[in-house]
Order: C-alpha cells, then sequence, then structure tokens
C-alpha cells in the first residue's frame, strides 16, 4: 500500500508538546489527515524513537498506560513499513549514496518503500530530492 506521505518521529513528539503551540498545531493538523485520509504512513522506527522519548522526555512524558493508548490509536493506524532486511539493504544503499547518518537512511529508505512521495521531516534539508521521494518540513516558516 503507498501513502502521499511519510510522517517522520518529530511530528508526533510536537504534537504532544505544548511547549511550542505553532509547532502542536502543525503536528495535530497532519496527523488528523493522516488518521481520516489515509494519505500518510510511518515504519516501525517511528513507533520505536517516538516512544523512546515520549516515555522519559520532561516535555511530552507519557506513562505506560498513555504510551499503549497513543500507540493502538494514533501509531499503529499509520503502520506500514516493519523491519526486514531489504529494507535494511536499502537504507545501507540511501547511506552509500546520500551520506546520510545510518537512522536517517533508514528513515529514508523506509519513505521509499511505502511508496511516498514526501517525507515530512525537519531532520533533513527542506526540498531535497531523494530518487521520487522529497523532503518537506512542514515547521519550516
Amino acid at each position: 500500500m503507498s501513502a502521499e506521505d511519510f510522517i517522520d518521529t518529530n511530528v508526533f513528539i510536537y504534537h504532544l508538546d505544548a511547549s511550542d503551540p505553532r509547532k502542536q498545531a502543525i503536528a495535530e493538523r497532519i496527523i488528523r489527515q493522516a488518521l481520516t485520509g489515509g494519505n500518510a504512513c510511518i515504519s516501525y522506527q517511528v513507533i520505536q524513537e517516538f516512544l523512546n522519548t515520549a516515555l522519559r522526555k520532561a516535555q511530552v512524558t507519557l506513562d505506560i498506560a498513555q504510551g499503549r493508548a497513543y500507540l493502538e490509536t494514533v501509531l499503529a493506524p499509520l503502520l506500514r513499513v516493519s523491519a526486514s532486511v531489504a529494507l535494511y539493504r536499502r537504507a545501507l544503499e540511501v547511506q552509500a549514496s546520500w551520506g546520510f547518518g545510518f537512522y536517517d537512511s533508514l528513515i529514508v529508505a523506509a519513505a521509499l518503500t511505502a511508496g511516498c512521495t514526501r517525507l515530512l521531516s525537519e531532520d533533513l534539508q527542506h526540498g531535497q530530492r531523494i530518487e521520487t521521494l522529497t523532503i518537506h518540513d512542514p515547521f519550516r516558516e
């Protein structure tokens, strides 16, 4: 199943982080549209990174029950790409071709594997094209 947008972890963190209301509102809109429109997806890595951060970061700390609820209602419905040897191979190819760190390469590889045309992330260069994928920073002013 392909989706137009791949949502990176930082969008979900901002969704819960009330310290920046502008970014929180943008994240809320992106996630709401993704859940109602089916036009976006994530990978297992996004779930891992989100839960690791949200269960310990002061601005967005969730308890285990809240983490489980967020997983079931927000993250799991968007999950399209799971870990596989093929995904790791593609991530290594992305890393070799583009020079990203491995974890960023894994996000890019997951977005490409899902058939996405945009990667919503503030962690990579806005407007950069990687094969059929364009990086879009939704928080850019």
